[in-house]
C-alpha cells in the first residue's frame, strides 16, 4: 500500500486522532473513507459507473455524463 505524509493543523490532527481511538479505526482509514465520501475516486472508477448508468438506463454518452455529474454534486452536498 502507498504510503502518504501530510500536514495538518493541531486542531485536526487532535480531532483525527480522537476520532481513532474512539472509533477503534487507525488515522488512515478514517482519512481513506473520507476521501471516498467526498468523492475521490480514480478517473477509471467514474467511467465504469457512468457506462454502467448509460447501458441500464440507455442514455446517450451525453445524458449519461450529464446524470453522474448531478448525482457526484449532489452525494458531496450530503443530499
Amino acid at each position: 500500500m502507498p504510503r502518504l505524509t501530510i500536514s495538518l493543523s493541531a486542531r485536526t490532527h487532535r480531532a483525527l486522532r480522537e476520532a481513532s481511538a474512539r472509533q477503534g479505526r487507525p488515522m488512515g482509514a478514517i482519512i481513506e473513507e473520507s476521501l471516498e465520501l467526498r468523492g475521490i475516486q480514480p478517473m477509471d472508477s467514474a467511467r465504469e459507473i457512468v457506462a454502467r448508468a448509460r447501458s441500464s438506463a440507455e442514455l446517450s454518452a451525453e445524458e449519461a455524463m450529464a446524470v453522474a455529474v448531478t448525482e457526484t454534486r449532489l452525494h458531496r452536498e450530503g443530499r
